[in-house]
């Protein structure tokens, strides 16, 4: 039996050199070629690859998997961000757009995302129609990338240079760049390093090394990876903001002058406040169902149009693509804003806040306290608890079945279930149990008031689930 391949809630990911094979990767290939036929799409393929081990032997095997089906494809010669690879499919009109990445997850995995023409993520439904054309067996390769090269039918871009360009036409990088305000950026070894380099060259600068193994950690910017960044911030004292990205730097993850962690939460409520209040943009906010209600207060408070997502930003794009989107936003730090392409991107939004900083001559935290006094603090935690999968699926089968009155001393109000099962609690609380998409992982949130009241409900659902 072949290996059965499947897309989680961003692509495919598996293990390199044990699922994540070249053969395998020429078997999404194929199927992604052969939809891109049959639905008559531009012969033209974008192929980006990030900074993991075998990215550039694995978008090889892609445009190799691509030729035999006539498909020329267009790639980057050294490693990008998932948000290069989206504005090149934008810019270039191209018939679909694939990054070899597995984003935040381990140094021992990879992944094959699919980019849409618009420059975003492909439909659940473009992405299952693939998944269900994928072949038992990889073709057979016709003609070697070195062949593809010599004939035309692998042409280089530069889309690092496209993506910077795009920066300088978009923001006032002199506002950010004159000193009055001071940086720091962690790549955490991930596709961000080169590009910040460009743009913000006065910044102090953590984990913008080529290590394919990103030191043995999992480049997720969520604050117990983020340690050592949130140190140096301390340390320093004169570093106004950090910002972190994942592996292909489509996360964000945001640092007070006191190296204190600002989360997704508060990053998704300071945009609307930035582009709404400030700017004078307007459109619908769009959040996963794992966010903060307190996102659904913001916006009534200044009329703006509020609507809740499956998790997966795909589903966000979805909507972003079809109607007037303001923002897209997800727990996990994948933001997309209006006047960019539909598509998270821990740079752009990293430069956005900043810019806000810069406009007001306010720190971070007075930003936050001016959307305190507005929706009333709040915090968000998460556990993420690795189980065998049956305690996994019979937890997830007591959710489902309404088996959870309460969590310790906390009644369950009303239950949500639009993606993962969310407990509503008294006085605006909730936690909320969903199985990862893309990770042996069964994920436990809860929102209260305070950190140390949120940790409470974790810790007394998590006693609850595992009994």
């Amino acid at each position: 039996m072949a290996y059965k391949i499947k897309f989680g809630t961003d692509g495919w990911r598996a293990i390199i050199a044990k699922e994540y094979t070249v053969e395998n990767v020429r078997r999404v290939a194929d199927a992604t070629a052969r939809w891109m036929i049959k639905a008559n799409r531009s012969k033209t393929a974008i192929i980006g690859f990030d900074c993991r081990f075998g990215g550039s032997m694995f978008m090889k095997a892609t445009a190799e998997a691509f030729a035999q089906h006539g498909i020329k494809s267009i790639v980057s010669e050294s490693f990008v961000s998932t948000p290069m690879v989206s504005l090149a499919c934008n810019r270039l009109n191209a018939g679909m757009g694939i990054v070899i990445t597995a984003s935040h997850n381990p140094p021992d995995y990879n992944g094959f995302k699919i980019k849409d023409t618009y420059g975003g993520p492909a439909t659940p439904q473009i992405v299952q129609e693939i998944e269900d054309m994928i072949p038992d067996q990889a073709p057979e390769i016709q003609q070697s990338y070195a062949d593809l090269v010599k004939t035309g039918m692998v042409e280089f871009c530069e889309m690092e240079d496209m993506y910077y360009n795009h920066v300088q036409e978009s923001f006032n990088m002199a506002s950010l760049t004159d000193g009055s305000l001071n940086f720091a950026y962690d790549a955490m070894y991930g596709a961000g390093q080169d590009i910040m380099r460009r743009l913000m060259p006065e910044a102090t600068f953590l984990h913008c090394e080529h290590n394919p193994g990103f030191d043995g950690q999992a480049p997720e910017p969520i604050h117990k990876n983020l340690t050592e960044f949130s140190q140096m911030i301390q340390l320093a004292e004169d570093i106004d903001s950090g910002l972190a990205t994942d592996g292909d730097a489509d996360r964000v993850g945001l640092y007070n002058r006191e190296g204190k962690f600002v989360d997704s939460h508060h990053i998704i409520l300071l945009l609307v406040s930035y582009l709404h209040k400030v700017k004078g943009l307007n459109g619908k906010v769009v959040k996963s169902f794992s966010c903060t209600s307190k996102i659904d207060k913001l916006c009534a408070h200044y009329g703006l149009e509020c609507q809740t997502t499956k998790i997966g930003f795909k589903y966000i794009c979805d909507i972003m693509v079809n109607e007037d989107v303001l923002i897209g936003g997800e727990e996990s730090g994948g933001i997309a804003i209006k006047g960019h392409v539909p598509e998270r991107d821990g740079i752009w939004i990293g430069l956005v806040i900043w810019e806000y900083m810069a406009k007001s001559g306010k720190s971070l935290d007075e930003l936050i306290d001016e959307v305190y006094a507005i929706v009333g603090r709040f915090a968000v935690e998460r556990y993420d608890l690795h189980l065998d999968e049956a305690k996994k699926q019979h937890i997830v089968a007591q959710c489902k079945a309404r088996g959870y009155n309460a969590f310790g001393e906390h009644q369950v109000e009303q239950v949500e279930d639009i993606d993962g099962y969310k407990f509503h609690l008294s006085d605006d609380r909730w936690v909320m149990i969903r199985p990862s998409g893309t990770e042996p992982v069964l994920r436990v949130y809860a929102e209260a008031a305070s950190s140390e009241d949120a940790f409470a409900i974790l810790d007394a659902t998590k006693a609850t689930i595992l009994a």
